[in-house]
């Protein structure tokens, strides 16, 4: 008689548990092997559910700090996330800031890969950097999959309609099936028309999309409205001047903190991040990213001082 024992996960009770098989016939060599080898399979493979529902174990914190760098994703996003279209030369408010992030932390920082709205999270989910840059805005569809740093600054979003346009005095009425919203896959614009508007018609672009055609569709007559921050609806009447009207402009349709996203389960690594980018936003160093970069005055908003003089 043998007895094999063995710790497994159970993916039904989702909980760790020990099993005993009884071998009565020491004679059969090949029967013993059998079950250690069984045994030993369904182990691993109970690991493996565990490990995909509960996000990776691994340090991400003591991974970098041995490498030395933080790998990036990056979306390319003016002003925040600027590409030369000649020669690939990156810039904007946060390339300077993660590249200051990084001479605080003295840590390399390594832009490696381009990526997309609909695409950064499963980069980020298959290991291939460590955090997405670009001005992301959190939503609660997007923190499933992942966590937000604090915010380096404040952007506010507008509706945006053909001038004299009077039907959407009550936003209410957007929400109807005659109405077509024009938004960009995976970018904040689809997310606010599925999630507050979803009756109406959704004329939807690829990912990889400039924001400027959302306004182009609007002003063409493709699409009724769409939903864009103000320094993208600034830049698009610059050059198509009176085309276009911001219905809420006192009253924007969402609010974001511009922030960068951090893979889930990975508190020592998010703390380092939140703590650099504390840094520079007392420090001054936001501050002056958004005046370097700031095109039409007022687009963005600075974070608040935690505190307030009095004399």
């Amino acid at each position: 008689m043998a007895i094999v024992g063995k710790n497994c996960y159970d993916i039904f009770s989702r909980k760790s548990v020990n099993f005993v098989i009884i071998i009565t016939n020491m004679n059969n060599t090949k029967t013993v092997l059998l079950v250690v080898v069984v045994a030993l399979v369904v182990s691993l493979i109970g690991a493996k559910i565990f490990s995909s529902s509960t996000g990776s174990s691994e340090d991400l914190l003591a991974k970098v700090l041995d490498k030395g760098e933080i790998r990036i994703g990056y979306v390319i996003n003016p002003p925040s996330l600027i590409k030369d279209p000649n020669t690939g030369q990156l810039s904007g408010i946060y390339y300077d800031a993660v590249e200051q992030l990084g001479k605080n932390l003295d840590l390399k920082i390594n832009w490696a890969e381009e990526t997309g709205w609909g695409t950064m999270v499963e980069g980020l989910d298959a290991g291939r950097y460590d955090m997405v840059v670009g001005g992301i805005w959190p939503s609660a569809t997007r923190s499933k999959r992942a966590n937000f740093s604090v915010p380096l600054y404040f952007s506010t979003v507008g509706v945006y309609t053909r001038p004299g346009d009077n039907r959407f005095s009550d936003l209410k009425r957007i929400n109807n099936k005659d109405i077509t919203i024009t938004a960009v896959d995976g970018e904040m614009s689809s997310i606010i028309a599925n999630t507050s508007f979803p009756n109406a018609k959704l004329l939807s672009l690829p990912q990889d999309t400039q924001l400027s055609q959302l306004l182009l569709n609007v002003k063409t007559g493709k699409a009724d409205l769409t939903f864009v921050e103000k320094i993208v609806a600034e830049e698009f009447l610059a050059n198509n001047p009176g085309s276009i009207q911001n219905i809420v402009p006192n009253n924007p349709i969402r609010s974001f903190g511009n922030t960068i996203v951090i893979p889930k389960n990975q508190s020592g690594f998010e703390a380092m991040i939140n703590t650099t980018i504390g840094e520079l936003v007392n420090s001054g160093v936001a501050d002056e990213l958004i005046k370097k970069y700031e095109k039409y005055p007022g687009s963005f908003y600075p974070v608040a001082k935690p505190y307030s003089l009095t004399r």
